[in-house]
């Protein structure tokens, strides 16, 4: 006979849930027929709509980001990946912002996914708390988007 546990599965937070969803839309949105230039442009507009939405103090790094992602790594197409911000190569997400305001975290985050190949050694960071983008942040931001992007 098995043993009741004590604590119950809670499941996923609301935002996660959310956050499904959203990527279940994009989804949907990326199957329907078009150029591959007005799928780039309709991409880079639901990211900037999606930037729009934050509040202010997320939104001024998410522009910021958005801004050194462009200049800085152009092969990285822009396109929402869970409601985020984010940037690809080859159709495969390589970065991403994520607003602090959306998962009701203390800081937002600019994260790395494994094809962006930041590797160091035996270990090295693949997300990074932003709390506001100086010359300093933007300058470790280009860096990284350029060693992202190949």
């Amino acid at each position: 006979m098995g043993t009741k546990a004590t604590k119950a599965y809670d499941g996923f937070t609301a935002e996660e849930r959310a956050a499904m969803k959203e990527h279940a839309q994009e989804l949907k949105k990326q199957s329907r027929r078009g150029s591959r230039a007005d799928k780039a442009a309709e991409a880079e507009r639901d990211v900037l709509a999606k930037i729009a939405e934050m509040p202010e103090s997320d939104r001024v790094m998410a522009e910021r980001v958005h801004a050194i992602v462009k200049a800085n790594a152009p092969a990285l197409a822009p396109k929402l990946w869970y409601g985020m911000p984010a940037y690809a190569l080859d159709g495969k997400v390589v970065c991403f912002f994520q607003s602090a305001d959306k998962f009701k975290a203390r800081y937002a985050t600019l994260g790395f996914n494994d094809t962006a190949e930041l590797d160091e050694g035996a270990m090295w960071a693949t997300a990074f708390a932003l709390t506001g983008v100086t010359p300093e942040v933007e300058e470790r931001i280009t860096a990284l988007v350029k060693k992202a992007a190949g």
